[in-house]
């Protein structure tokens, strides 16, 4: 993958957040001529610029992008984009629709505008599991940012920008993630509080989150939603293996109760990230599944040919479909990636 970085000027959209501070982490290590890091949390991107002083390749600016006419400045000369910049929290979304949509509707299309402006080469857009048959507002204007990504290649007028998209579940040990709150009650005694024993999750750690992200811009042809792979797990079952975990390495001494409190309003039992009217336009790929655009004929010659290996798909992707990871295999995966 170096290779394919390397010389490259990269713009990160969000990049304090989880995932995109992850990313400026490993395109950093292939050999960029540049990455410029885009913000609007002032105290997060100073401490992050702090970490990148001896870097005179890395640049940080503190940008809403809202703001298209202060956000198009910094798109000159650049190569590939990744916007992972969102408001991502489904009940704060819900309360405050209006900012969800300006952030993840108009300031995609803001990214969208200012890179065709720019022009730049590859833009590739974070989505989320949310946008599968969404029943919020942040899952419905993640959808929509999926839309934007994919329509944008049918009204450019030369090869390039390529857009498309990457859609995964779950990152562990992310900012929202349930390992740092089941850590909390585990280590104070219990009970550690589940809101459905029959809740089940995609899951994938953050480098693999990240890498996924960086190999999917090279593999787009233009208007593609990637869909990464991921094992499976149910919740219940994580909040066991978690608590066996404590109590081998003797941090906990007796029982730790787990206690279901119900289901948050609007959360559903299970993950979506194939739903059943994109199974006739989805390929199966390597690490990733993927959505071909649903109006294909409006996108110009797009040659969607992913290898000898890649077979089209003929079921759903769904967290409750498929087989989970659970007792040793879970526990190794926790503690090889420490996420406890």
């Amino acid at each position: 993958m170096e290779s394919k970085w390397s010389g490259k000027s990269v713009l990160i959209t969000g990049v304090c957040g989880t995932v995109g501070a992850e990313l400026l982490k490993q395109v950093s290590q292939f050999n960029p001529k540049e990455i410029i890091g885009l913000d609007n949390n002032e105290s997060e991107l100073f401490f992050l610029q702090n970490s990148y002083r001896d870097r005179d390749d890395v640049h940080f600016y503190m940008c809403d992008i809202k703001n298209k006419s202060q956000l198009s400045g910094y798109f000159q000369g650049v190569d590939i984009v990744l916007h992972s910049a969102a408001r991502k929290h489904v009940i704060l979304c819900e309360k405050a629709p209006s900012e969800a949509v300006q952030t993840n509707i108009l300031g995609t299309q803001n990214i969208i505008d200012c890179a065709q402006e720019a022009g730049v080469k590859r833009v590739l857009f974070t989505s989320s599991d949310k946008a599968v048959n969404p029943t919020n507002v942040m899952g419905t204007t993640k959808l929509m940012g999926e839309r934007l990504m994919t329509a944008a290649n049918a009204s450019k007028r030369n090869k390039y920008p390529i857009f498309a998209s990457t859609r995964f579940g779950n990152v562990l040990g992310s900012n929202g993630s349930v390992i740092p709150l089941f850590q909390r009650q585990i280590l104070a005694g219990g009970p550690v509080t589940l809101t459905d024993e029959n809740m089940s999750r995609f899951v994938m750690t953050l480098e693999e989150a990240a890498r996924l992200v960086m190999e999917s811009v090279f593999l787009a042809n233009g208007g593609e939603v990637f869909v990464t792979k991921m094992p499976t797990i149910s919740i219940k079952d994580l909040a066991v293996s978690m608590v066996d975990i404590y109590k081998e390495r003797d941090q906990v001494d007796g029982d730790i109760d787990i206690k279901i409190i119900g289901a948050k309003p609007g959360e559903k039992l299970y993950e979506e990230l194939i739903n059943e009217e994109e199974i006739r336009r989805t390929f199966e790929i390597d690490n990733y599944f993927a959505v071909i655009p649903a109006f294909k004929s409006v996108y110009g010659d797009i040659n969607y040919d992913f290898g000898p290996n890649s077979s089209p798909v003929d079921k759903i992707y769904r967290s409750d479909l498929e087989d989970f990871m659970s007792g040793d295999n879970l526990k190794n995966y926790l503690t090889e990636n420490k996420l406890v």
